[in-house]
């Protein structure tokens, strides 16, 4: 998975039908977790994905109100749709996408 800064999800999410940016931190161990899910989701996914220490991105993290990390904001349309933060499974992240998907992309 790519790492993004802010103006590249921007890019991206305002130009594609589905997008999603996986917000972590480096020392946290749910993160690590959720990172080992986000790889899997990226093999199964044909939408662009990326993630992005929020350590460097202050301004995203307020504008989103991104609570906690590890987070993922599922984009549609240039819009944020979803955060979600507990990253319960893969089936729970994968399923959880299709609902936002109404072009069946996936």
């Amino acid at each position: 998975m790519n790492e993004w800064t802010k103006e590249q999800w921007e890019s991206i999410k305002d130009n594609s039908p589905l997008s999603l940016f996986y917000i972590y931190t480096p020392m946290c161990g749910t993160c690590q977790i959720a990172s080992k899910m986000m790889n899997v989701i990226k093999e199964i996914v044909s939408v662009p994905i990326g993630q992005a220490n929020i350590n460097f991105l202050g301004d995203l993290a307020i504008e989103q109100e991104i609570e906690s990390v590890p987070c993922l904001l599922i984009s549609k349309n240039g819009r944020v749709e979803k955060k979600i933060y507990a990253f319960q499974s893969v089936p729970y992240l994968l399923e959880t996408i299709k609902t936002i998907d109404e072009n069946k992309i996936l």
